[in-house]
């Protein structure tokens, strides 16, 4: 029997607990004052209505404020793809205009270099790049 009552108790205490965290927040996400939702131990069946509606209202204001933001999320993700097919189709034309100019020696290359799995590195990109490096170099060490 004793046993009985400590569970009531806990749960009552449980449920008040609930209750005063439940208009704690709901106050600060509707900015009111706490006091105007406090709730007494005779609640009447109005304040439960009451913290209903607000409870309510809460979510509402919860679901446009996340409404918005996935919306606003859904532009910049769309402004994102616009961009990334104009640079596939800058890319692709380069790709395309660099094919054409390339020696039929050098595709070979680059294809057995793809299917060996390795980096391509160009001969010619590396004799134009060899004059740059050591001044990239020299002035490396007194920067």
């Amino acid at each position: 029997m004793n046993a009985q009552r400590c569970r009531t108790v806990a749960m009552d205490l449980g449920v008040y607990q609930l209750r005063h965290f439940s208009i704690s927040f709901l106050s600060s996400l509707l900015g009111t004052d706490n006091s105007s939702l406090r709730l007494d131990s005779s609640s009447s069946g109005a304040s439960v209505v009451a913290i209903d509606n607000k409870i309510e209202q809460a979510m509402d204001l919860v679901k446009s404020h996340l409404m918005y933001a996935v919306r606003e999320e859904v532009e910049v993700l769309k402004e994102q793809i616009k961009e990334l097919i104009e640079k596939n189709s800058q890319l692709e034309q380069e790709n395309t205009l660099l094919k054409t100019l390339a020696s039929p020696e050098q595709l070979a290359q680059f294809q057995a270099q793809l299917q060996t799995g390795s980096p391509p590195s160009s001969q010619t990109q590396g004799t134009t790049q060899q004059p740059a490096q050591p001044a990239s170099q020299g002035s490396g060490p007194s920067a």
